[in-house]
């Protein structure tokens, strides 16, 4: 009997393990057309999503020896896009900024050029702030048609060649032309001056118009020094610089030098007046030099805290409120440039070319965009005509020098 009740069984197994098969395959199937409905249902929830977007980028040097540039460009287009989303965004759409770090090095700024154009959801770039680092993304954002706003580049080839580019400050042509005019007819008591220049496109460009228009006003050039943006160690152009006893020293570079050479100066004795261009404009200048830069005079594209500015004062308390510190001149441009883009997103559409011809309608007085740094428009280049200021540096603090020329 027991032998029997095998054989009969033997088939039933066989035939259970056969039935849990078919189960397990039809399980598996449904587990496969599962996952992937699951998926395409995300993909499509993230693709909705996505939709709701407008991306804009934002690059600059967020790292690197001029980090505290970058640190004021993000949270000035921060700010710029929480008060854009918080009034509804733009045309009911979130503004999503992509940031990226050029960490103001030219060829890292191509990487970047490289990779915002190649991603065609975004739709412009505000930046760079280098002139060197616009300078190697204009061929990149010209090739792939999308635009480049600047609120930093100075130098008077960023624009040229490439209806794609633009900036919404001034030229150094025209910078190093203020700056001379406004030594010769306040600082009346320099007649000789000395030039210490940072060896790059902003800092070259800058010196070659400083001279032409220091010569032409009068001022004697007793010394032209370059240096490296690299070396910490300025003493063997301070020495020569200090042998031809200049009144006036000009700085065309940036703040993290600038500060050294502040301080490396006074340690050598040298006690001629200082005057920097915009590169130098960072409260990072007053913690790097010190006491060392009381009594510089900068020029810079905007002053927060001139009266009659009421719209700048309050992004001025709001930035502060967001941050816990004070705005400075590149997160007040930047803050505009951010805001162009959305304009012309708003009027024109969201693609490339719409946001370029917008801009590119911005002609005269008439059709420019009012913005906390004053009114933007451009000529053909995409320049931008726009007065310079000068401040100083008072007891260890930036103020408005008394005399501003804004004609």
């Amino acid at each position: 009997m027991k032998q029997q009740t095998l054989i009969e069984t033997a088939p039933y197994r066989a035939l259970c393990r056969l039935e849990i098969g078919h189960i397990c395959s039809a399980l598996r199937s449904s587990l496969v057309l599962l996952l992937i409905f699951s998926a395409a249902f995300l993909l499509t929830a993230q693709e909705a999503e996505a939709a709701k977007t407008i991306k804009v980028a934002v690059a600059g040097p967020f790292t690197g020896s001029v980090a505290a540039f970058g640190e004021m460009i993000k949270k000035g287009a921060q700010l710029r896009a929480k008060e854009i989303n918080g009034n509804g965004g733009i045309n009911s759409k979130e503004l999503e900024l992509i940031f990226e770090d050029d960490t103001g090095k030219d060829k890292e700024a191509s990487l970047v050029a490289t990779r915002i154009a190649s991603n065609k959801k975004i739709l412009a770039v505000v930046g760079h702030f280098n002139s060197s680092c616009s300078l190697a993304g204009k061929p990149i954002y010209k090739r792939n048609r999308i635009v480049e706003l600047s609120p930093g580049s100075t130098n008077v080839n960023v624009c040229k060649g490439s209806d794609y580019t633009f900036r919404n400050l001034y030229r150094d042509d025209f910078q190093g032309s203020f700056s001379a005019k406004y030594i010769k007819g306040v600082l009346t008591d320099v007649k000789t001056v000395a030039v210490f220049f940072d060896n790059d496109d902003y800092g070259r460009g800058l010196r070659d118009s400083f001279k032409q228009s220091a010569e032409k006003a009068g001022l004697a050039i007793v010394a032209d020094e370059a240096y490296d943006r690299d070396t910490t160690d300025y003493k063997a152009q301070l020495t020569k610089i200090k042998s031809a006893n200049p009144d006036l020293i000009f700085i065309a570079g940036l703040y993290s030098q600038a500060g050294l050479i502040l301080s490396q100066a006074r340690e050598s004795g040298i006690t001629a007046q200082f005057f920097g261009a915009d590169g130098v404009d960072s409260p990072k200048l007053l913690e790097i030099a010190g006491e060392a830069a009381n009594g510089i005079y900068i020029t810079t594209p905007f002053i927060f805290g001139l009266e009659g500015n009421e719209e700048a004062q309050r992004v001025a308390i709001a930035f502060e409120q967001e941050f816990g510190k004070a705005p400075d001149t590149w997160a007040a441009l930047t803050y505009d440039a951010v805001g162009m883009i959305v304009e012309a997103i708003e009027k024109r559409g969201e693609s490339r070319k719409a946001i370029r011809d917008h801009l590119g309608s911005l002609t005269s007085p008439e059709k420019g965009y009012q913005g906390i740094t004053g009114l933007t428009y451009f000529d053909e280049n995409g320049d931008c005509l726009k007065p310079a200021y000068v401040k100083q540096v008072v007891n260890g603090k930036f103020v408005a020098a008394k005399v501003q020329f804004l004609d």
